[in-house]
């Protein structure tokens, strides 16, 4: 059974610091074409910021990315995943809270992110292969 450390293994891990602002996040986010950042505190994670954040907790209410500080409007202290979590279970996770990422720790390390996507994604690649095993 393949773990979430499996399946981001080489893959770079980007956050954001607490005392950013929006527009920074924002910026950082379109950059590296991303749709949330984990947020850190004192490099530990605190929350998340993702885009339906920014626009419902920002942009909808009429606030100023560039004064806006991330903690205003991350949302604060996201459910977490171990790196050793099988991804059967992250799916269970984000399909029984309806969350569409999870940050991934390691002990109190942030080691990255996965969105749904990434976990559909390799399911699909899965089920494409056990068929073309079973076929042949």
């Amino acid at each position: 059974m393949k773990t979430l450390r499996d399946l981001v293994k080489d893959r770079k891990v980007y956050s954001v610091e607490a005392t950013r602002t929006v527009l920074e996040a924002a910026r950082f986010m379109m950059e590296h074409n991303i749709g949330a950042l984990p947020v850190l505190r004192n490099g530990e994670l605190a929350g998340i910021l993702s885009e339906r954040d920014i626009m419902n907790r920002v942009v909808a209410v009429g606030r100023t990315p560039g004064t806006t500080a991330v903690s205003e409007v991350m949302t604060a202290n996201p459910r977490a995943v171990a790196a050793d979590e099988s991804i059967e279970e992250c799916l269970f996770i984000m399909r029984e809270f309806g969350f569409r990422h999870l940050p991934i720790v390691d002990g109190k390390d942030l080691t990255g992110l996965v969105s749904l996507r990434d976990v559909l994604m390799h399911q699909t690649a899965e089920m494409e292969r056990q068929a073309r095993k079973a076929a042949s």
